[in-house]
């Protein structure tokens, strides 16, 4: 099992005890390492006082070598101070696994797809779209740490009125014309222009590209044209109606806030709609154990359709998972910005990543949470000083990392005490102890913002324990050495998870 110190701590309390609790950091220091309203709960059951039971808990809990001392606060809350052989100990669990900490929490190994981005291939993506693909890759990299397989799929729109729109501007431009009024404008349909063929596979490549820098990887892709192939086969296992010429999903009977149109009465040509049941099924069909879709807020309704197509097909709809996100402002100079060069009303994620850097880009996208709307100061993400909260983790992982440069190469191998540990010591272990419950809690709430967060507190403990004692030739050198090598792991399994770099030097 991976390493995970303050888990195995409550479960041996909880042993002691005889029943099940969860530890919490008090805010204050004051207030033990760790404590349990345990009792509150317990109260009612067991018809005592909490403080008595408290008192219990707390007795047994004394009797465990981890455990120094405990006090009973409150109205039966049980505050826990710690040994510091605990803190050696849990810093060597945390050693031990090495580059894994953290990883391997999954209780049964799921298959997992998500897919992601899926913008349309009629221009360049945009940065809306952008975090689309920063969340759903941060989502897909917290189900690999848990031990997942995890694919990420691009599913390409590539036929129906839009492409068709698409294709007719690049074809005017050609001609020198102007785009058909409800076409496409800027200066990449004029790039387009410039090259021979099909400007759909064209802008495909360009798109792939963008993403690959963006640090997101494919690996498969679909197009609806080929899927729509399938619908002939599809169409008559669902639960369909006739109503003026179009052909319709009876949804609302399966759990949906409507019926949609499947076949339009005009020409009996599929809808965007009756293409998701084609995906849908196709997601399923290989085996995917959870088909996760993520959204812009704008698609809301989604989530129910594709649970009740899932079930108008007899799959079982808890294998399908809709995440959304809301949009996203950009501001320079204390003013909305517009950054593109070559279209006046979009920006594009090249520009973005152009002028503030990819760390940054991928760290903005992801640091807040997928249900807020996201407000990025320009001047802010392209600064290197430590008040970009990006520059000033990733300065931290660096740090590290030049006091290891100078360390013995035993560095990390013996976590000798020389003296008892300062308040500062034991704060950054218990920092680096949360690592498996944030990565944990990340992933139940599809929600990777927790990570960034968490990297940043990380952060200010180190840079305080680094300002308040020497690490090389103290005393204390042995046990600080590993303290800074299991701190510069975490932080780097951070960065990760959230698609950013964890520099060696800046």
């Amino acid at each position: 099992m991976p390493a995970d110190p303050v888990k195995a701590l409550a479960a041996a309390i909880a042993a002691a005890a005889g029943a099940e609790l969860e530890l919490e950091r008090p805010g204050e220091a004051e207030h033990g390492d760790y404590a349990t309203n345990v009792a509150l709960r317990l109260a009612g059951a067991r018809r005592k006082p909490p403080r008595e039971i408290a008192a219990e808990i707390a007795t047994a809990a004394e009797g465990l070598p981890a455990v120094e001392r405990t006090e009973v606060a409150g109205p039966g809350f049980v505050n826990l101070f710690l040994r510091d052989e605990w803190f050696a100990a849990a810093l060597s669990e945390i050693l031990g696994d090495g580059a894994a900490y953290g990883s391997g929490g999954a209780e049964r190994q799921e298959r997992v797809q998500v897919e992601m981005v899926s913008a349309n291939p009629t221009g360049p993506i945009p940065v809306s779209s952008a975090r689309n693909g920063a969340y759903g890759d941060a989502v897909a990299r917290l189900f690999e740490l848990a031990g997942h397989e995890v694919e990420r799929e691009y599913y390409y729109n590539d036929s129906g009125g839009q492409m068709d729109r698409f294709r007719a501007s690049v074809e005017a431009a050609r001609r020198g014309e102007e785009p058909p009024e409800d076409g496409y404008k800027g200066a990449y349909i004029n790039d387009l222009a410039a090259l021979k063929g099909d400007p759909v596979p064209l802008m495909l490549k360009e798109i792939e590209s963008s993403l690959e820098r963006f640090r997101v990887h494919f690996d498969s892709f679909r197009r609806q044209s080929e899927l729509e192939l399938r619908l002939p086969e599809l169409l008559p296992r669902l639960d369909t109606y006739e109503k003026e010429g179009a052909l319709w999903a009876r949804s609302s009977a399966h759990g949906d806030d409507e019926d949609r149109v499947l076949l339009r009465s005009e020409d009996r040509s599929p809808t965007y709609r009756a293409a998701d049941v084609a995906y849908l099924v196709d997601k399923l069909d290989r085996g995917f154990d959870r088909a996760i879709y993520v959204l812009g807020a704008d698609h809301h309704g989604t989530r129910n359709w594709y649970a009740a197509v899932a079930r108008m097909l007899g799959y079982d709809p808890e294998r399908v998972e809709v995440l959304l996100y809301q949009l996203v402002h950009l501001t320079k100079g204390g003013e909305q910005t517009k950054m593109s060069k070559r279209r006046g009303d979009v920006v594009f994620l090249d520009d973005f990543m152009d002028e503030i850097g990819v760390d940054a880009a991928r760290w903005y996208l992801v640091n807040r949470g997928p249900d807020q709307t996201i407000e990025i100061d320009i001047d802010l993400a392209a600064e290197r000083s430590q008040k970009n909260p990006v520059y000033y983790v990733q300065y931290a992982h660096a740090r590290i990392a030049g006091i290891l440069r100078n360390a013995p190469d035993n560095a990390g191998n013996s976590l000798l005490l020389a003296k008892p540990l300062a308040p500062a010591e034991r704060e950054l272990v218990k920092r680096l102890a949360e690592l498996p419950a944030v990565a944990a809690e990340a992933l139940t709430k599809r929600g990777p913002q927790g990570v960034p967060t968490y990297a940043i507190r990380v952060a200010d403990d180190f840079h305080r324990f680094y300002h308040e004692h020497r690490v090389l030739e103290s005393e204390q050198q042995a046990f600080r050495l590993g303290l800074c090598l299991a701190t510069q792991r975490v932080i780097a399994t951070c960065l990760h998870l959230v698609g950013v770099e964890a520099p060696e030097r800046m």
